[in-house]
């Protein structure tokens, strides 16, 4: 895993920091990790707006096949939006970060 990997990622943003990140919210990064990262990374590049719901719907449709977001909420309890988001430097959309929702980082 290198920076080449991360053609989406936000300026500043670091594997190092990133992992860091994680293990202080008690997750080991491993490769189903980094899909969600790339795959956030890159839907943050492509979009210019961005709204929880879409965000949520396009990440159950990009890993449908490997156990959508049932698999996504192991991989990360706090929310695939919420903590995904924070893991991988991106500030996480409006109303991702609610407890009420059921996402918390």
């Amino acid at each position: 895993m290198n920076i080449n990997d991360f053609p989406n990622a936000p300026q500043n943003w670091s594997i190092e920091a990133t992992e860091e990140k994680a293990e202080n919210l008690g997750i080991t990064l491993k490769n189903d990790h980094w899909s969600v990262v790339q795959a956030l990374q890159e839907y943050f590049s492509k979009n210019d707006s961005i709204n929880r719901r879409e965000l949520t719907d396009a990440l159950e449709e990009k890993f449908h096949n490997n156990g959508g977001l049932k698999k996504l909420y192991q991989l990360l309890p706090g929310g695939p939006v919420a903590q995904g988001c924070v893991i991988a430097g991106i500030q996480p959309p409006a109303g991702s970060i609610d407890p009420s929702f059921g996402s918390v980082v």
